[in-house]
């Protein structure tokens, strides 16, 4: 049975709980940022941050300054570019839908990082490894929820099987727009043939930072990442070759 976090963004507070679950849960180190205009911290996903919650001020038709948050991290989408690209396999998809990560096996590449169509996929500079979030398999097979639902004080993030979450979405996108939320919508239904991370937004996806048709980009990466790995094959055997012209002619 395929498995889904659902964000409601009309319920999120911005308090970061989830932020920090998920930082305490996978070990990940605080990172030193400055003061940037925002009161979000760290500015973005990283190999240390893989939930961020965005702040987004908006102003309503009456035109008075309001606030939006979204509980950000990988998408897990069901067509998955970042799988796709990968060369070694490190990319693996879980029986309930979570797009994993085995660190062992990845060579960072970075190919699922030009690939992600979301931004979530960062390349860890202390480890020479790609980094995201893995919506916490050791829990979700231990019949848990992962660490950042636990945390939700409003009921913003829920974790359940998929086809469950989306009817309580599309209800509650209703009950939203019933009450003159005009922009209420769903996100992650089809998106990308299906995203394990779905979401009630209250305005347009572009508004949350989230692009409005992600597209699969394997047809821009994939193209490129075999040819540079041609350019290295030419460039050794070319090199192989001057190697032994010179060595014969030294010979001689």
């Amino acid at each position: 049975m395929a498995k889904a976090i659902l964000v409601d963004t009309s319920k999120c507070i911005g308090c970061r709980g989830c932020q920090v679950a998920c930082k305490q849960w996978h070990g990940l180190q605080a990172e030193s940022t400055r003061f940037e205009g925002t009161y979000e911290n760290p500015p973005d996903l990283s190999a240390r941050t893989w939930r961020k919650v965005r702040f987004i001020e908006t102003v309503g038709e009456d035109g008075r300054l309001r606030w939006r948050f979204i509980s950000d991290a990988c998408k897990h989408c069901t067509d998955a570019s970042c799988l796709a690209v990968c060369p070694t396999g490190a990319l693996f998809r879980r029986p309930w839908g979570a797009v994993d990560l085995d660190q062992e096996l990845c060579n960072g590449c970075r190919y699922c990082v030009a690939a992600c169509p979301f931004g979530v996929v960062t390349f860890n500079e202390e480890t020479g490894r790609v980094d995201k979030c893995l919506m916490c398999p050791d829990r979700v097979e231990a019949g848990l929820a992962p660490s950042c639902v636990t945390t939700c004080p409003t009921g913003a993030l829920s974790f359940g099987d998929r086809d469950q979450l989306l009817s309580q979405a599309k209800k509650r996108v209703a009950e939203l727009q019933a009450k003159g939320e005009k922009g209420a919508q769903l996100y992650g239904e089809r998106e990308l043939s299906g995203l394990h991370q779905i979401f009630v937004l209250q305005e347009r996806p572009q508004v949350y930072g989230q692009p409005e048709q992600p597209q699969f980009a394997v047809a821009s990466v994939f193209p490129s990442s075999v040819t540079s790995v041609l350019a290295s094959v030419v460039m050794g055997v070319a090199a192989l070759v001057a190697f032994r012209e010179r060595g014969g002619k030294g010979e001689e």
